[in-house]
């Protein structure tokens, strides 16, 4: 490329054959200042350098340079590689098919004029004509070996030689651009040639056959955890979901799909078919938790566990009031129990630990954890009341239990008591008296005076005498949680009942998703403990939560109870994940459409966990198909500012039990007009609930028929219009009255009154037998023995 008159020195290089850093250099020599390759001379410095370095290397012409020459391929006879230097040109040797040598560079013939024809040439020239060249090279046998000059084709012991000359330089951009261009163009050939080919085997050779292998034992193993989607599970073992498919279906699984979850015994059958062997490698929390092998088993004598069952008002805490001698009754609201309570009682005979259950019927879920934790059950029935129906419910926990039932008649002393019916009653549900010939024993007594409660005593330690009640003091303890709640200043406080092993001051335990260390320890007198035994009923601090009543508390060490808390967690997350059902715009709309959408939302705080549960599973069950009970959040402890904005938020009203509002949170309900309700009595709060709930609903619309008129004669008058003379022949009509206007037995307006007169005077009603004037709202078409009823629309509360 020239610049104006000047030449590059590229230019200049490509027509004396020198390479270009070489030729810069020469010129460099020639005291002509220059820089690169790129860099210009004038057109005598031009001549000076071609006469100076004329001599050097051959003409080449320049057109013929800067297009890449076509490759030239001669015989190889060794792997020894030269590259030749030609100006800007490389010589690269590679090995070449021999049909190729036919093919020459462009310079070929210049070099062939300019030289004599070499040992070399003389071989190229017989590889050209297809004669056999010479195995050894004569060029071996030199003792001296001359550099030959450029251009020279040099012979090689190697059968094969390609010879490419180099493109002039390009940019490095440029040379990234065009080698991504040359490796694509190459796969493209490579795909282009192999396409529709079929590979033709060798002759002689055995073709290599696919082989099914079996894996190793140690790979046929499969870990789930608990489930596994039968999709995943074919996959884990390399066959086909059709043929997993058919061997679920031989087994008489018909109806699954390849996207079913199957539990761990489907999988583990279904696997050992395939010659698979499947592990479950989820959490265990029964070995997480298993202490047996803490320490050597010496068993020992425990004091029994009682509880104290029936319906609610028949003397159940006045008993346990009598036998520890002390007033609990009077505390309770109501003078009724709404709390699992547990008394440590040390009598002569021996100890007991006595457990107090409510006997109303939104306790029953308190009531059967109750029966669960016990080794006899006391029934109290009133001898003047009867059996009633948590008596019977009181019943079938104990039976379900299986644990040995007393029956201890109360109110003996009372004018109208009849024991003898208590033990007819009972006898229905196979609670036979021993003096009938059956094994229940029923003890009359009297709780207020004390009487009979020494013959119910010695019934107790006879019956766990027989039951030879032991347990292990020396082992890690294990529990169940009869309560727990929430103080402001201490924190979370359980009600645990030790069933087996000693609870010692700084355990780590766990119970149900809760965790903690015990940090201090009450007995039922309000007295600190440091060590608890089997059978002793005693009050946690430092869990981290409140748990719910009837968890199993377990002694672990720290890492072990977050594994355990964690995993139940997770458990607790995904059920309820999966409970939350979708609703669909259709049946959306549908519900909307019947009016059953209406929902009571409540905000439920009680002072423990057990009453919050007993309480929140009887708001749900007072859900009728036209209203329905949400409690969209129930806990324990006051009730707090995020509490009342909860409620604000979700349009729910607070309830309380056995609670009071903590800090600002009055205010802020009376602020956000959010309605808090407090009671101590279960059954009102209940019965509120249901008048709530009844306030959702629309009244009931009822006509009342009011009077009955008959029309004499019609007069018109202006601004007015028709005016009935009419007779008011039963009841009377007001001016608020609704009017139907019935014309030959059939009605044809319904509307109004406009004006009610006597005479030529304005009245606001006329009574049965009075003549009156009448005028209809909208209607002027009245004749002469229409009749006119007055009726009145009445609302009334709907029913649930």
């Amino acid at each position: 490329m020239k610049s104006g008159n000047k030449i590059r020195v590229y230019e200049l290089g490509r027509e004396l054959n020198i390479p270009n850093k070489e030729l810069v250099t020469k010129i460099q020599g020639l005291n002509i200042v220059v820089n690169n390759h790129m860099s210009s001379v004038s057109p005598s410095d031009a001549v000076k350098i071609k006469q100076a370095l004329g001599g050097k290397g051959t003409s080449v012409d320049s057109s013929k340079a800067a297009k890449p020459a076509a490759p030239t391929v001669i015989r190889r006879r060794s792997k020894k590689v030269v590259t030749v230097q030609e100006d800007e040109s490389s010589v690269s040797i590679e090995a070449q098919p021999a049909e190729a040598v036919a093919e020459s560079s462009p310079d070929k013939e210049d070099i062939k004029k300019t030289q004599p024809l070499s040992d070399v040439e003389a071989v190229v020239a017989k590889a050209d004509t297809g004669e056999t060249v010479p195995v050894e090279s004569e060029l071996s046998d030199k003792e001296e070996y001359q550099r030959p000059e450029v251009g020279t084709i040099i012979d090689l012991p190697t059968p094969r030689i390609k010879i490419t000359e180099r493109a002039p330089a390009e940019q490095p951009h440029a040379r990234s651009r065009n080698r991504v261009k040359q490796t694509n163009t190459q796969r493209q050939g490579r795909r282009d040639s192999s396409f529709g080919r079929k590979r033709v085997p060798v002759v002689g050779r055995k073709s290599n056959q696919t082989q099914i292998t079996t894996p190793a034992e140690h790979k046929r193993i499969i870990k789930i955890q608990d489930t596994i989607v039968l999709q995943d599970f074919a996959k884990a073992m390399g066959v086909k979901g059709n043929e997993l498919l058919k061997k679920l279906w031989d087994m008489g699984m018909m109806g699954i799909n390849i996207n079913a979850v199957v539990d761990f015994d489907t999988a583990n059958i279904v696997g050992t078919e395939f010659g698979y062997d499947v592990q479950n490698v989820a959490f265990q929390e029964e070995v997480a938790l298993d202490t047996k092998n803490e320490t050597d088993v010496v068993l020992g004598s425990r004091a029994p566990v009682i509880t104290v069952m029936g319906h609610v008002d028949h003397g159940k805490t006045t008993l346990l009031d009598k036998i520890r001698s002390s007033k609990i009754a009077s505390g309770e609201a109501g003078g009724i129990t709404q709390h699992i309570a547990a008394y440590h009682v040390e009598l002569d005979r021996g100890d007991m630990v006595f457990l107090d259950t409510p006997g109303h019927e939104a306790f029953t879920s308190m009531r059967v954890r109750g029966a669960k934790t016990t080794d006899i059950v006391v029934l109290v029935v009133s001898a003047d009341d009867g059996v009633m129906p948590q008596t019977v419910e009181a019943v079938k926990h104990a039976k379900a239990a299986e644990v040995i039932i007393i029956v201890a008649v109360n109110k003996i002393d009372a004018p109208n008591a009849k024991p003898e019916r208590i033990r007819q009653q009972l006898a229905e549900y196979d609670l036979i008296p021993e003096e009938w010939g059956g094994d229940t024993q029923y003890i009359d007594i009297s709780a207020l005076n004390g009487d009979g409660i020494d013959k119910l005593l010695e019934a107790i330690i006879l019956q766990s005498e027989l039951l030879d009640l032991k347990a292990n003091p020396n082992k890690s303890a294990t529990g169940t949680v009869i309560e727990g709640r929430l103080d402001k200043s201490r924190g979370s406080m359980t009600t645990v009942l030790v069933q087996d092993g000693t609870l010692h001051l700084g355990d780590t335990v766990v119970a149900g998703d809760v965790m903690g260390k015990v940090r201090a320890m009450l007995n039922d007198r309000n007295e600190p403990v440091t060590e608890v035994g089997p059978s002793r009923p005693v009050e946690v601090f430092g869990l981290d939560g409140v748990p719910n009543a009837g968890e199993m508390l377990n002694v672990t060490n720290e890492k072990t109870a977050r594994q355990v808390v964690d995993h139940r967690r997770q458990q607790k997350r995904q059920k309820e994940l999966a409970s939350n059902t979708v609703v669909s715009l259709e049946n959306l709309i549908e519900k909307i459409q019947e009016g059953s959408e209406k929902e009571l939302k409540i905000v439920l705080k009680t002072d423990v966990q057990g009453s919050s549960e007993a309480l929140r599973d009887a708001l749900i069950k007072t859900s009728t198909d036209k209203v329905a009970v949400n409690v969209i959040f129930s806990g324990v402890g006051g009730i707090t500012e995020s509490d009342v904005n909860l409620a604000k938020a979700g349009n729910a009203i607070v309830v309380g039990f056995h609670v009071r509002c903590a800090g600002k949170s009055a205010k802020l309900a009376e602020s956000e007009s959010v309605p808090i309700q407090l009671y101590n009595v279960i059954y009102e709060a209940i019965d509120d609930v249901k008048k709530a709930m009844t306030g959702l609903l629309a009244p009931i619309l009822r006509e009342n028929k009011t009077g009955s008129l008959d029309v004499m004669e019609v007069f018109f008058i202006s601004k007015i219009g028709a005016v009935a003379g009419s007779m008011v022949t039963d009841g009377k009509i007001t001016r608020q009255s609704l009017l139907r206007v019935i014309r030959d037995s059939v009605q044809i307006y319904e509307g109004k009154v406009g004006t009610l007169r006597r005479f030529k005077d304005d009245v606001s009603s006329v009574q049965q037998g009075y003549e009156c004037g009448l005028s209809i709202q909208g209607f002027n078409d009245l004749n002469p023995g229409d009749v006119i009823e007055s009726y009145e629309i009445i609302e009334e509360l709907a029913t649930l």
